[in-house]
Parts: C-alpha cells; sequence; structure tokens
C-alpha cells in the first residue's frame, strides 16, 4: 500500500497493491496490520456504511460533534470528487479543505480522521460509496456545513455542469462560521 498526506496531513491518500491478470484482479481492501504498520493508527471500526448517487448528487459536507467519525472512505463504482474539511480548532489546518478523485479504476482510499466534516460530488453516470467508521450514526448528533461556504472556498468541479443535487438537509447546511467544531 502506497500512503499519500493530502494537503491536510493528516488526511491520507491510500493506493492498494493491485494484483491482475487477463482473468481479473485482487487487492486487500484493507488489513488491520498493514494500515497501521503504513500509517501507525490503529482505528477500531465498528460500522461499514454503502451508499449510491447518481451524477450531479452533492453529499456533505457531514460531520457528527459527539460521537465522531474517523472514516477510511474507497467507491466500489464509478467516480466522485471527494472532500474533506477541519473542524479541530487546535489544528493548524483547521477550515482548511483537501479533496481528490476517489473511483473504481483507481481503487484509491481515504482516510478522514475523527474531527472532520465529508462530502462528495458523483462525477460518474452512478458511484457507490463503502467507508469504515469508527464510531456509530447517530443523527441526533448530526451535523451539515453548506458545501458552498464562502469561508471554506472548496473548488467542486462543476465548471460546465447542472447544478448539484442536493438533499433538503444538505440545501440548509449552516455556515462555517456558524458551525460547531471541536476543540
Amino acid at each position: 500500500m502506497r500512503i499519500e498526506k493530502l494537503s491536510i496531513p493528516d488526511v491520507l491518500l491510500l493506493t492498494p497493491r493491485v494484483f491482475g491478470d487477463a482473468r481479473g484482479f485482487f487487492f486487500e481492501s484493507f488489513n488491520a496490520r498493514d494500515f497501521a504498520a503504513a500509517t501507525g493508527l490503529t482505528p477500531n471500526f465498528v460500522q461499514d456504511n454503502h451508499s449510491r448517487s447518481a451524477r450531479n448528487v452533492l453529499r456533505g459536507l457531514h460531520y457528527q460533534i459527539r460521537q465522531p467519525q474517523g472514516k477510511l472512505v474507497r467507491i466500489v463504482a464509478g467516480e466522485v470528487f471527494d472532500v474533506t474539511v477541519d473542524l479541530r480548532r487546535a489544528s493548524p489546518a483547521f477550515g482548511r479543505w483537501a479533496g481528490c478523485v476517489l473511483s473504481a479504476e483507481n481503487r484509491r482510499q481515504i482516510w478522514i480522521p475523527a474531527g472532520f466534516a465529508h462530502g462528495f460530488y458523483t462525477l460518474s453516470e452512478t458511484a457507490e460509496f463503502i467507508y469504515k467508521t469508527t464510531d456509530y450514526y447517530a443523527p441526533e448528533h448530526e451535523r451539515c456545513i453548506a458545501w458552498n461556504d464562502p469561508d471554506i472556498g472548496i473548488d467542486w468541479p462543476l465548471a460546465g455542469r447542472q447544478a448539484p443535487l442536493l438533499s433538503a438537509k444538505d440545501a440548509q447546511g449552516t455556515s462555517f462560521a456558524r458551525a460547531e467544531t471541536f476543540a
């Protein structure tokens, strides 16, 4: 596995070793021992989630103010632009975002530590998104920051595309300035 730090050093891009031939391919999508050796981290994953989104769907920016979740994210079908925002006030990267393209083809994964908001924009006809979390979903603690907040300034790849499709919750996301953040 190859590990790259994104523009926020705690956010890691993981590229697995893929073994392929004329029959197809094989790779380990997660191996706790190898993950710990490569990253120095030993997260305890408690939940796996799987979602499917149509083209131009934008989900986020979501986080849980209590029971914050670390996430290991990957795409098994299609392609997305994946984004994370540092909400840890004590971090030198507080309020900054990092993004990358994840796809079934590139097989990359992103590690998002607890204390970050997360979102993605679907670039392909559909995309299936799988992620492991370090804490359980707690809807009473879920928060949403506006995907297009000017203080964050995410450079979503929307040029020449129709407006993103948003859920009612995502369309009413709060501003970064008013968002609850982490110590």
